[in-house]
């Protein structure tokens, strides 16, 4: 198995730990600590930080210079360049809604974890060729959530691979998805609101990220 799988095995625990990453987009740079802090405080400590606005790979840069508790993903990581850059910035792990075979290769050779966006079988298909064995399922709710995902999963179930849904995923169907054995860790942009952001509201973000943990200790720890 290639280093892709190995260094990703060594960092699922701490996802499967907190089980859900949140998502989001960062416009002002000076955003981005305040904002990481403000949820690990409500209990989150794994986030993806895309890479669709200009402040992104300067935020990036201040979170894991500032917030190295935080596990820190990117994504949106379209190109062999940025996959080189984020891990040169600090960056975790990386995913990308889509499996591009040179991006998974860029990330290899610069030994960052990496999961490419799967939708289809054939995809799917394609990630493990490339040794991946933890993928991004994307969009998750509107291929056609659980129900879909088991039945794309079942002919590989044999490979052990795990899957990170995301798309689509909110309070209410979080915990069916954290229900499946080959899903450790799902990811959700519900979490951080950008109004909050806007209004610098640290506290109301803290109160978001920790009623989400509350609802999966509810949903699945008290089952």
């Amino acid at each position: 198995m290639n280093e892709t799988a190995v260094t990703f095995r060594e960092i699922l625990p701490r996802l499967e730990a907190c089980r859900v990453v949140a998502g989001f987009s960062v416009d002002k740079p000076e955003h981005a600590v305040p904002l990481a802090k403000a949820l690990l405080a409500g209990g989150i400590d794994a986030i993806e930080l895309t890479l669709r606005t200009p402040a992104a790979m300067e935020a990036l840069k201040a979170i894991c210079a500032d917030v190295p508790e935080m596990l820190t993903g990117v994504g949106t990581i379209l190109t062999p360049k940025a996959a080189a850059e984020v891990k040169a910035a600090g960056a975790d792990f990386g995913v990308a809604p889509g499996m591009n075979p040179r991006v998974v290769r860029a990330a290899q050779e610069a030994g960052l974890p990496f999961a490419p966006g799967v939708a289809t079988p054939s995809d799917l298909e394609a990630a493990i060729e490339l040794g991946c064995r933890f993928v991004k399922f994307f969009p998750a709710e509107a291929v056609g959530g659980v129900p879909y995902l088991r039945s794309i999963s079942a002919p590989y179930k044999h490979l052990g691979i795990q899957y990170f849904p995301l798309g689509g995923l909110n309070a209410e169907n979080m915990v069916e998805y954290l229900k499946e054995p080959n899903v450790p860790v799902i990811g959700g942009s519900w979490i951080v609101k950008k109004k909050l952001v806007e209004n610098l509201d640290w506290t109301g973000i803290t109160a978001r990220a920790t009623d989400v943990i509350q609802a999966l200790e509810v949903g699945i720890d008290n089952e």
